[in-house]
């Protein structure tokens, strides 16, 4: 059961095959043998109830495709009823009075929560072994991180602990960690899903985004958490292109004809040999089904990493400022006055990775250097989003999506970078400017390593496409899933 799609659980669930409370029974006592550190909370009681109100929906013939399907949330949306810590022991006891938007939707689509999934520490990191509450096993190789910061989201669906999950993505946090455990994630145009709810990183960045194994799967869950909030300023309004949609509706169109943009930033130095023969063969199976591929530059990639390390500081510097000991979060048990209180607090809410961008931001921040770094790296922004206009768009546009790599490696081993966070930082350099343009991006498995580690170590492939081009990315990701079959293998006793 638990390595089923969510479509094939949905038409069991509706044709009453089984119902959902005994399905959330299935996922829950998976969880509870679990020993992988996935989930930070789960509420049987709570969860069940929820399963029970989704069966009498389906009886009274008042269910979509998703009511009483499971689904696991990232820690980063709050939740009533389950605890929101973002990873953080700044938030370690804190219950939310209200659902994030994102939850709203699925809980209206009729969809069961089985709790909330560990990540890094308020989304910061690449590994998810910044998390206060320890790091996450990958599925395919308990010595590997899972990839962050959705890195609990990712390794539920691989270990079959949920059939989907809720991620967030930054700069890679939905793609990368997807990649490493072997599933399919998507990271919508920005501003497509609501941050209202959830905990802030870093503003003009942050976007929620489905995780499950199919780029079909992802495509019904995506249909449900997608569309304009009011309550969120960044959410894209009608007029802008926030319109709900149905992201399953090009699913089965052929690609006869589809231009893929290989970039060869993409595949140059720093890239693992495994890495790019898979990926490369993933190229070739596109092309058999009647794509062409096209030789692209996106110059300005290789300036992500610095641009992004800049921006992504600097607002969360200012997002995480609110965690002052005063009005919710962790507080100092002894202080002397105010200033100490907020001095001892934050020292102690926040981990090593939080503190670390916390000051950078700070600095970049500060007046004298605001112009030095944070405004200089808001105009490399524009350029990388120039870089994909270029190919994509306008008279001279040459191709309709863009491929490559996701990672330059496969999973590394848990404590492996844990002293060296630029290595950390570097691990995102094919996702970053993706993020900075606000462009939709996936991530689909393709193949593993090679070598007697490595082997059993998943390799994802990252589709880029055109602003509000979602649907044309998952039919592209699902027209490569119907002819293989690397989104169908699990790991080792799943």
């Amino acid at each position: 059961m638990h390595t089923k799609s969510i479509k094939q659980l949905s038409t069991l669930l509706q044709n009453k095959e089984i119902s959902a409370v005994a399905l959330a029974t299935h996922f829950l006592d998976r969880i509870a043998a679990d020993n992988s550190n996935a989930f930070l909370h789960v509420d049987r009681a709570l969860t069940l109830a929820q399963a029970a109100e989704a069966d009498a929906r389906i009886a009274a013939g008042t269910a979509t495709p998703l009511t009483g399907v499971p689904i696991a949330h990232k820690d980063l949306f709050v939740t009533q009823g389950w605890r929101t810590t973002a990873g953080s022991k700044m938030l370690a006891n804190y219950a939310s009075p209200f659902d994030a938007t994102v939850v709203e939707k699925f809980r209206a689509a009729g969809m069961v929560t089985l709790g909330k999934v560990n990540c890094d520490e308020f989304a910061m990191g690449s590994g998810n072994e910044n998390s206060a509450f320890g790091a996450v096993q990958n599925p395919w190789d308990k010595n590997a991180v899972p990839g962050g910061s959705s890195g609990g989201s990712a390794a539920a669906v691989a270990a079959g602990l949920t059939p989907a999950a809720t991620g967030t993505d930054t700069g890679g946090s939905i793609r990368q960690p997807a990649a490493f455990c072997g599933i399919t994630g998507i990271k919508p145009t920005y501003g497509r899903v609501s941050r209202f709810g959830m905990i802030a990183f870093a503003s003009s960045l942050d976007q929620g985004g489905p995780m499950a194994r199919s780029a079909e799967d992802c495509a019904l869950l995506l249909t449900a958490m997608a569309g304009f909030d009011e309550r969120d300023s960044t959410s894209l309004s009608p007029e802008q292109g926030g319109v709900a949609e149905d992201f399953s509706r090009e699913l089965g169109q052929p690609l006869t004809g589809l231009r893929i943009g290989v970039p060869r930033e993409y595949f140059g130095e720093g890239l693992a040999k495994d890495v790019e023969a898979a990926v490369r063969g993933a190229l070739a199976q596109y092309e058999k089904l009647g794509a062409t591929l096209v030789d692209i530059s996106l110059p300005n990639t290789a300036l992500s990493i610095p641009a992004y390390y800049m921006i992504a500081p600097a607002e969360a510097s200012s997002n995480l400022s609110r965690y002052d000991g005063v009005r919710y979060g962790h507080r100092a048990a002894e202080y002397k006055d105010l200033q100490d209180m907020y001095k001892k607090s934050r020292a102690q809410g926040f981990g090593p990775e939080v503190q670390r961008r916390i000051m950078v931001g700070t600095y970049v921040l500060c007046h004298g250097y605001y112009d030095a770094y944070y405004l200089k790296a808001q105009k490399i922004r524009r350029l990388i989003a120039q870089d994909f206009d270029a190919v994509l768009n306008g008279p001279n546009a040459v191709c309709d999506v863009i491929m490559g790599p996701v990672a330059p490696t496969v999973a590394w081993d848990l404590g492996d970078k844990t002293d060296d966070p630029v290595a950390n930082y570097l691990a995102d350099i094919y996702t970053l400017s993706t993020s900075l343009a606000g462009l939709p991006g996936m991530s689909i498995p393709c193949g593993f390593g090679t070598g007697e580690k490595n082997s059993k170590r998943p390799v994802g492939l990252q589709i880029i496409g055109n602003y509000f081009g979602e649907a044309k990315l998952l039919n592209v990701a699902h027209q490569f899933q119907q002819v293989t079959d690397w989104h169908t293998r699990t790991p080792a006793g799943i």
